[in-house]
């Protein structure tokens, strides 16, 4: 007879509880967990996921039978944008000792976020009713509560207005990117398995922009228009802000290790601010100004700055496009 191993004080101790939950986003940051490839068996080492509606068969109710704080570490990707995300985004709270924004829906508002420029109806109008491609002729659009002769259906209220996570509830720390990259994810996991957490409140990445981690030569900015990407011949190896290009790098955090610009895309914002930014559009706003010689905006006639301002094709989706929900601005007044 086999006898049983005895167990090690580090067999026995207890693993991790972890949750994973996806609200108004596109699902990459899903899919960056499973990016780490090989080292997520590292993680089931150490680590049992109680909730990710995604990929286990968990449901609510089993969360909300759960102790309060029985969940050592949440990551939230994805903003707030429906009556169910709002519940949710409170239920893990109390339910987790560390709520992490994972992801620049969940930290910025990301792209869900640009929708602020509009309301509920607005949405609603462009998505079911004023749409080419929508057969719809009796004008249905959603709504939170329909009867029928089985019963009444229900929806979650669809909010006129995008909100970030930790404008919803408290945050303990932020993983900012479209996705994080692998990296990213694993510098989060390893700091919550060593127990090297930085102070609550901090973002989880380094301290400097994405233009210190771009390959680019960098020299004197000055330029005379503005160009989109496809409008550029050849790609030259020197900053693309440099060739009339705008990149978003100089207003945004690095840690991605300026992937899209080593492909020859510029960078748009998805790491969210640089430390100490208050606002990612406006800092990149002040960049561009001072590139393009708007110091001496009292020189040039009312038809010149118009002319460079025409050239920025959809500002708030060039400078707010992963943060408007976040910015001081943060969405269109409605009345």
């Amino acid at each position: 007879m086999v006898k049983e191993k005895k167990k090690t004080k580090e067999d026995k101790k207890k693993k991790l509880q972890l949750a994973f939950y996806w609200a108004a986003s596109c699902g990459g940051c899903e899919i960056a967990v499973l990016d780490i490839d090989e080292k997520i068996l590292d993680i089931i080492d150490v680590a049992d996921i109680l909730f990710w509606p995604v990929a286990i068969d968990t449901k609510y109710k089993d969360v909300e039978a759960m102790k309060d704080k029985s969940i050592d570490i949440c990551f939230f990707n994805g903003a707030i944008r429906t009556e169910e995300q709002e519940h949710i985004a409170h239920l893990l709270r109390k339910k987790s000792k560390v709520l992490v924004a994972f992801g620049a829906c969940a930290t910025n508002g990301g792209i869900p976020g640009l929708a602020n420029i509009a309301n509920r109806e607005e949405v609603f109008n462009v998505a079911y009713l004023n749409n080419p491609s929508t057969d719809n002729p009796k004008k249905v659009v959603p709504k939170t509560s329909v009867k029928i002769k089985e019963g009444t259906l229900t929806l979650p209220e669809f909010y006129d207005t995008v909100k970030t996570l930790d404008q919803t509830v408290d945050v303990d720390y932020y993983l900012p990117g479209c996705p994080p990259t692998p990296e990213q994810v694993l510098t989060a996991v390893n700091a919550i398995v060593e127990n090297k957490l930085p102070p609550k409140g901090s973002v989880i990445g380094p301290l400097k922009s994405v233009c210190d981690e771009c390959r680019f030569e960098k020299t004197e900015k000055k330029i005379k228009e503005i160009k989109r990407i496809w409008e550029v011949d050849k790609i030259e190896d020197k900053c693309l802000l440099e060739q009339g290009i705008i990149c978003m790098g100089p207003a945004t955090r690095g840690g991605c290790g300026a992937r899209c610009l080593d492909a020859n895309m510029p960078c748009t914002g998805c790491g969210g601010p640089t430390p100490n930014s208050l606002d990612q559009g406006a800092k990149m706003i002040s960049a561009l100004a001072s590139i393009l010689g708007l110091e001496d905006e009292e020189k040039m006639s009312d038809e010149e700055v118009q002319r460079l301002i025409d050239q920025v094709v959809d500002p708030v989706g060039t400078f707010y496009k992963y943060g408007l929900p976040s910015a001081l601005i943060n969405r269109r007044v409605t009345k």
